[in-house]
């Protein structure tokens, strides 16, 4: 996969934030050598948070976001404020802009105990400094205008970033030479001449680990188990196809899902099988809110608006109330819930994502995804976790 087809779920996020007419944009601007926001004199020029993806050495492929000014007025500023904060629920790093000849305000003292508070290295960059000439003991003085230490401003921040070991998706699971077969139901809901990101992503953890991924539909699933005379070491499938390919595949196999193995590579699967148990405690009137990262367009049979309800119902056996949220679409109030079922989260970074898990346990409301929830409705969990040993012991 080249840098520009990663995914923002696998990019670093970058945020500008800061007052009005701080210079934010224009800094963004000559950060990325592009004309990514809009610069004007009149404040409050950007109204909506704006993302660029690009590649910055040594941090490879990043996402950069630029935030409406956070002391904005009115009940429209007001607006764009929250939606300013909402970034902070992704942002991995953040860069605070001041306006060098005004120095720090009340604003900027906020925004920095935000960052405290959410643990969100940041760089302070006092722009206009070619109107100052001053040095900034806790900051950077940059110029947007005329380029000043824009390049000492990119180093900063990409060692603010801390190194760690890459994660697996299953490579972890297979030796060389394994065989592994990944079933991918082809129906009205899956996307045109494509797969999905996780179909994608797992197939090339698999060759990175030296084993062979064999992929079929799960309509030739029990034909292509009867073709291969190798031994098999996984079968990894996507969850709606759970019903059908768990009769197919002998005991003695170890079997998952995408979504399964998305939410340990995401960080939750744990929180998510114990989610998983508070469907049994669903009752008339219970709310459920199903909620994914993306926002492709819905299908006839779409897996968060149409199957999971009418199993949910089926299985519940009670009139349960659904509501659905995409993107970034996630509810700022979850008391409301008894329940949330989140997708495997591909096209959220790990922080977002380990947001809206907190989120959900600082309100009291169980939180799982799709897989983990279908695994659980079909009896079949504790067989979808047998690959993570430690995990079921844990448990």
């Amino acid at each position: 996969m080249s840098l520009n087809a990663t995914p923002s779920g696998e990019r670093i996020h970058i945020g500008f934030f800061g007052r009005r007419n701080a210079g934010k944009s224009s800094l963004v601007n000559a950060f990325t050598g592009q004309r990514l926001s809009v610069v004007s004199d009149v404040k409050g020029t950007t109204t909506d948070p704006v993302s660029k993806a690009m590649e910055l050495l040594p941090l490879g492929p990043v996402m950069i976001i630029d935030t409406p000014g956070f002391d904005d007025e009115g009940a429209l500023g007001a607006e764009r404020v929250r939606r300013a904060k909402e970034v902070l629920r992704r942002v991995d790093i953040a860069v605070l802009v001041v306006d060098g000849t005004a120095g720090k305000t009340a604003a900027d003292e906020q925004l920095l105990a935000l960052f405290r508070e959410k643990n969100i290295p940041c760089v302070i960059a006092y722009n206009k400094s070619d109107l100052t000439g001053a040095a900034y003991p806790d900051g950077i003085a940059v110029s947007a205008l005329h380029g000043t230490n824009i390049h000492v401003l990119k180093e900063t921040v990409a060692h603010l970033v801390k190194g760690g070991e890459e994660k697996p998706i299953c490579a972890d699971l297979v030796q060389t030479g394994d065989v592994a077969v990944l079933v991918v139901p082809i129906d009205k809901a899956a996307p045109k001449g494509r797969l999905i990101l996780p179909q994608q992503q797992t197939i090339r953890d698999l060759l990175d680990a030296g084993a062979v991924p064999v992929v079929c539909r799960d309509a030739e699933l029990a034909l292509t188990l009867q073709k291969l005379g190798a031994p098999l070491r996984l079968v990894i499938t996507d969850s709606q196809a759970f019903g059908k390919v768990k009769d197919i595949v002998p005991a003695t196999v170890p079997l998952t899902s995408f979504s399964i193995l998305m939410a340990r590579y995401k960080g939750f699967l744990e929180t998510a099988v114990l989610g998983a148990a508070a469907i049994e405690t669903l009752q008339n009137g219970s709310r459920v809110l199903i909620a994914e990262g993306c926002t492709h367009h819905r299908q006839c049979d779409d897996i968060g608006t149409v199957k999971l309800p009418r199993l949910l119902k089926a299985y519940t056996q009670k009139d349960i109330i659904i509501e659905t949220a995409s993107g970034r679409g996630f509810p700022d109030d979850l008391s409301p819930f008894d329940l949330v079922i989140h997708c495997g989260g591909c096209m959220l970074n790990e922080r977002e994502v380990a947001y809206r898990r907190r989120f959900a346990a600082d309100s009291g409301v169980p939180f799982t995804n799709y897989g983990t929830a279908l695994a659980y409705m079909q009896g079949i969990l504790r067989r979808t976790l047998a690959v993570f040993p430690k995990l079921l012991e844990k448990l």
